[in-house]
Parts: structure tokens; sequence; C-alpha cells
């Protein structure tokens, strides 16, 4: 076969089948040249010679508009969105089942669609009756909110064409299938095909498309990987059943900060915002218990304070027992080694049982030194006082280190009534001048100064 060439002028980018001094296109003479092709081998498996479009560049000088947003009214989930829901947007919301995630996409959808938002829902998991129903338990029946129950990836990108609305909810990815794949709906080639197609199909249309995930027994959102990269947002919706609190925390967001969290209230009318979290986190907590600590941690750009419960106990087995519910088994096993090596406080032969109270999840070092209190304070039998917060990292070393964010820590606890503070030496207090604070440097200290031993 011979071998077929192009050649490009330089000075206009006008494509022409055989060289020539002039461009016929532009007149400039000696600017054409051959096309050697984008890459090399074989035309089926590489780009070959054939060129596409040239991009438009920019410098990083270039000053745009920030987005516009669109808030919902639910202070709680602009929060986590980072200020409301962008157009063109694509985001993914993951959690157990039953925990409450079409609860609260339907009293979102709803929201949105009465400020203005033309709304659709399509159901691939129920019917339109039981979704129906949903919305009369909620309140949600004048909501204007159009309804499908739908899986055909086809039809459904067939109807959002036509329809043009302006935010989609699928519930949930795992049933949507393609008819150009052979698998079954919920297997890795069907849910990356699906979300490929409605995360592309949201970028061309301007459309903001809300995929609901189901998620594996280890917390994880079920199906390839790849499409939480897709997508601009991934939220994850977080509880115990024996709970009725609700964390919506967002883990990955292009339009704001990650880590930040949204706490609702489950009810028999659906999910109500919680604005102050800590006051509700500490609601239950009584009088000053030994094993009992109160720590101020901070989640995304909020400081939120939760009590730490610990339980030391004689273990009957050869292998002492630690149980951790809410934070790192990892880091409990670090604080108990360090507390044992530089403080000389053993933990043999004693059972370790760990808590988080109201069903939160914790995973900032900054709650080293509560769970050393809280465990110290079960050992010894002695309870720490009730009007007082630690915080603080601990190093393998047993010297203590300033947790960020240490003004907003302390303003947030003397707001709901915190005299006292055990924090580490160098942190920067602020203005929170209403608290008593106690600086240590190491946990030796610690361990002198509030327990009287070390």
């Amino acid at each position: 076969m011979a071998k077929t060439s192009s050649f490009t002028c330089n000075a206009c980018g006008a494509v022409h089948n055989k060289w020539s001094g002039r461009c016929d296109a532009c007149g400039d003479w000696n600017t054409i040249v051959e096309d050697t092709g984008l890459s090399t081998g074989p035309a089926a498996n590489t780009l070959g010679a054939k060129r596409g479009k040239g991009m438009t560049l920019t410098d990083l000088s270039a000053r745009e508009a920030p987005p516009p947003r669109t808030m919902s009214g639910m202070a709680e989930l602009d929060r986590v969105l980072g200020g409301g829901l962008v157009p063109a947007s694509a985001l993914l919301v993951g959690g157990d089942p039953g925990i409450g995630k079409s609860t609260l996409l339907l009293q979102a959808a709803s929201e949105f669609a009465r400020k203005g938002l033309k709304t659709i829902y399509v159901s691939g998991e129920e019917a339109s009756a039981q979704v129906r129903m949903r919305a009369e338990r909620l309140g949600l029946r004048d909501a204007p909110v159009q309804l499908a129950a739908e899986t055909n990836l086809r039809d459904i990108l067939t109807t959002m064409e036509a329809e043009k609305p302006q935010l989609v909810i699928i519930d949930s990815i795992q049933t949507m299938w393609l008819d150009t794949i052979g698998s079954a709906p919920g297997s890795v080639s069907q849910v990356r095909a699906a979300a490929h197609e409605l995360t592309s199909f949201a970028k061309r249309k301007g459309v903001s498309v809300v995929l609901v995930g189901h998620v594996t027994k280890d917390g994880q959102i079920a199906g390839p990987r790849v499409v939480e990269h897709m997508v601009d947002t991934v939220l994850y919706f977080e509880g115990e059943r024996g709970h009725q609190f609700r964390i919506l925390r967002a883990v990955k967001n292009r339009f704001g900060p990650a880590d930040e969290i949204g706490v609702f209230e489950m009810t028999g009318r659906g999910l109500a915002q919680v604005t102050n979290p800590s006051a509700l986190f500490l609601s239950e907590r009584g009088k000053p218990t030994p094993g009992s600590a109160v720590f101020a941690g901070i989640e995304g750009t909020r400081p939120v304070l939760v009590e730490l419960q610990a339980l030391v106990a004689p273990s009957p087995h050869s292998q002492p027992r630690r149980a951790v519910v809410g934070w790192d088994g990892a880091r409990l096993a670090m604080i108990l080694a360090v507390l044992e090596s530089r403080c000389g406080i053993p933990f043999a032969g004693l059972d370790v049982y760990l808590n988080v109270a109201g069903g939160m999840k914790i995973s900032e070092p900054a709650a080293d030194l509560a769970v050393a209190a809280a465990l110290l304070s079960a050992r010894e039998d002695s309870a720490l006082p009730a009007d007082t917060v630690v915080f603080g990292e601990i190093s393998l070393s047993g010297a203590l280190r300033p947790a960020p964010q240490t003004e907003n820590r302390l303003k947030e606890a003397q707001k709901l009534g915190f005299n006292a503070a055990i924090v580490p030496k160098g942190g920067k207090s602020g203005g929170a001048t209403g608290l008593t604070l106690t600086k240590l440097e190491d946990l030796t200290a610690f361990v002198g100064d509030i327990f009287g031993a070390g």
C-alpha cells in the first residue's frame, strides 16, 4: 500500500495533499512542511498521522469568575458541597444500606426544585409509587420534582436531552445498564461505562448529576475506583444504626474543601439539620465518670466537641482485647505502647475498650491526648473535671505536639460552657482568654500533673 502524506502550512495551518512553494490559503512562501504524524506504529493502535484541533491555551494569570452556585436552603448540605450546587457538576453519594441516602436526596431534590431548578429523580431500585409514599411521609408531595423508574441508560439520556433538566438524581448507579455491554448491571464494566456516560453528559449539557453508589463491607463505594476519579465530588453518608445522628462527609470536592461534614438527625419526618453538633454529641453526657474525656476536634472547617469513653478491665484471657469504635485501632496500640514505654504505665493483662460517643468517627491525630486521658482515667478510676476539654498529638518520644486551629477549638469549648483545657505547650490560644489553660510539654508531665503519677 502506498504511503499517504499530508502537508501543513506553518503560517495558517492549512492542510495540503502535496508540497508547493506557496500556500494557496494564506499566500506565504516556503511555509509548507510535511507532517511527521502524531505517533508511530500501526494505525489501528496509535493516533497515526491524523491531527486534531488545536487547544486554546491560557496562562496562570488569567482570571475567571467563580462558578455560580445554587443554595438548597439546607445549610448542612450546602456546607458540605462547598457553598451550594455547581452547574454541570457530577456528585457521587455512598453509604450503608438503610442509612438514609434516598431520604436525604429526596429532601435535597425537593429543596432545589423549590429554588427553581428543574429536577428529575430517576429510581432504579424502587417504583415511582414507593418514592411518592416516601415523599408523602416527609411532607414533600407538593415539591415540583419529576419522577421516573428506569434502568436503561439510553432511555434515561434520551429523556434528559429532551426535558433539559438542571438537576438529575440517579438512584443508584449500580442498577444502570448500557445495551452495548453484555455484562449484567452492577458489574465493573457496566458501572464504569454508565458513570462515564452520565458525567460526560453532565459536562456537555450543563446538567448537575447526583449518583448514588452502593458500598462494600469495608465501607468503600462498590465498583471500580475510577468512578470516584470521574466525578467532581464524593460524599459519604455515615452513621450507626443505633444512633439517630447521620454525618454527610465530603472526601473529595473540586469546588470546595474536602473533609467537611454536615450533621443530621434521623426523625420520623426525615432528616433534620443539626446546626450545633457539639451540643448534640454532648447532650447525653451525665456527671463526670472515670474513663470519659471531652475532645475538641476539627472536621473540615467546623470545630466539633465529642466525648471519648474508655474502659479498662482485667482480662481473663492470655491475649487481652483491644476494641475500638470510631477511632483507629492501630493508633490506640501506639498510644498504649507510648504510655508503657515512656511513662511506665503498663496495660498488660488488661482489656481496653475505646468508643467515640454518638456514632462519630474521628481520624485526626489531635485526639491522641484525649484518648490517653480517657485511658488513664479508666485505669486509675479517677474522673477528669467535667468542665475540661483535652486535645493534642502524642509523638513516639512522648512529647506533645500542638494541634492546628487551636484557637477555634478553644472558642467552641468556651461557647459550650467549658472553663478549662489541657493542651500541648506551643499552641496558639488566641483570644480564648476565658479558659484556664494547662500547657504541658510531654506525656510524662501530663500523667504527673493530672493524675499525680509519673
